[in-house]
């Protein structure tokens, strides 16, 4: 970090919203790493397993817009509270009643989508305190706090084998709690927080062409990382035998390689531009899981892989918020609620539609070749809008680097 960028924010601020976020993420994603004990238990067919893995993420991108506009109302730290609270008080709930049906999953993956709507409490909140020059590095390292991701695939598999994945669901809320704690006592709303929004924003920006490139680019990247992020330890079970602790490392492997880097593809898109970035993203993504959805023999060659192709999609994410900020600097809440959504929806697409190719074609190779080429598809769309966004909005909002 350089020495302006640690003067010109506020570090307490940052280091609540990135452990606001990790935790809520581990959170988000626990259906993923607990279900092959959920599947085993329950016996769901591949098609029910993918829908519920998915149902979270799907709910978190419809959370995601109400709690935009809730943050623009009340500011991030009141929102991000409440939030919060809801989300512990739903676990130990289902923990209390416990949960015996495929329906009773559905029902706790709605409660898990308001963590991951803990999206648009972070990043705006973060993104008020720092200026254009500096919007990468700080909503990098706070959206680095999708590593919570690492640590559901790492812990809930062995956790499950050794308590129960009933209890794990009420452990959750213990690291929830902590990090509510640290929000509480360390955030603080920036005096330069937006003036309030209302839903006629929404409209309004839903108008603008750009909003929906941001949406579809996101999509591609966040809905690539948060699909794989939930599905991956089924995945690897049923593509490879492994056991779900095994799995669950592998999937934790792929996942810190995304979510890691996230921060490195926001300052790599201050330095070179985010187009550019993307750009380069987009192309080693598509050719990564094109190689996947042909088909690879062995763990030890689907591994590496997996890795290049999540790493891409993690620098991907921070490299589209350096540029949402400069195109809508005034526009944050509602934009990270819009942006976020369509990340959600991606990821609800590609984890659901991973279990229907196995049940309906016997492989997952179709779900992810689709997605090879939403990849491609977006890197012809960033090199379309490439020349207009430097030579117009780039110029006019002054950006730091298109």
């Amino acid at each position: 970090m350089t020495k302006s960028f640690l003067k010109s924010g506020h570090l307490p601020t940052l280091f609540a919203a990135f452990l606001y976020f990790d935790v809520s993420f581990m959170t988000w994603v626990l259906l993923g790493p607990l279900g092959v004990a959920i599947a085993r238990d329950l016996h769901l067919n591949p098609g029910q397993k993918g829908l519920m893995v998915a149902t979270p993420v799907l709910a978190g991108a419809v959370l995601r817009v109400v709690l935009g506009l809730l943050v623009d109302r009340f500011k991030a730290k009141r929102v991000g509270i409440g939030a919060q609270t809801i989300v512990i008080a739903g676990l130990l709930t289902a923990w209390g009643i416990g949960i015996h049906s495929y329906e009773g999953t559905l029902l706790l993956g709605a409660v898990l989508g308001l963590a991951g709507a803990s999206f648009a409490v972070a990043l705006p909140m973060a993104s008020a305190w720092y200026p254009p020059e500096h919007q990468g590095k700080a909503l990098g390292l706070a959206g680095a706090g999708n590593s919570g991701t690492v640590l559901a695939a790492l812990f809930a598999p062995g956790l499950a084998l050794a308590f129960g994945w009933q209890n794990v669901v009420g452990l959750a809320a213990i690291p929830l709690a902590v990090a509510l704690t640290v929000f509480v006592v360390l955030a603080k709303d920036s005096p330069a927080t937006p003036p309030r929004k209302r839903l006629a924003d929404y409209g309004r920006l839903l108008r603008v062409g750009d909003t929906w490139w941001f949406m579809f680019f996101y999509s591609v990247t966040f809905g690539g990382f948060v699909g794989l992020s939930s599905s991956l330890t089924i995945y690897f079970n049923d593509q490879y035998g492994l056991s779900s602790v095994v799995a669950g490392y592998c999937t934790a492997a792929v996942v810190f390689a995304g979510s890691m880097f996230r921060p490195l593809g926001g300052a790599v898109a201050d330095r070179v531009g985010g187009v550019r970035a993307l750009t380069a993203l987009y192309a080693v993504a598509a050719t990564a899981f094109a190689a996947i959805a042909v088909g690879l023999a062995t763990i030890w060659i689907a591994l590496p892989v997996f890795i290049v192709g999540m790493l891409a999609l993690g620098m991907g994410n921070g490299a589209v918020f350096q540029l949402v900020p400069q195109r809508f600097p005034r526009d944050m809440g509602v934009m990270t609620g819009l942006v976020g959504m369509s990340g959600g929806v991606g990821g609800f697409y590609l984890a659901s539609s991973l279990g229907l190719a196995k049940q309906n074609f016997g492989s997952y190779g179709p779900g992810f070749m689709v997605f090879a080429g939403l990849a491609a598809a977006a890197l012809v769309a960033i090199g379309g809008v490439r020349r207009r966004w430097r030579t117009t909005w780039s110029e006019a909002h002054g950006a730091a680097r298109v």
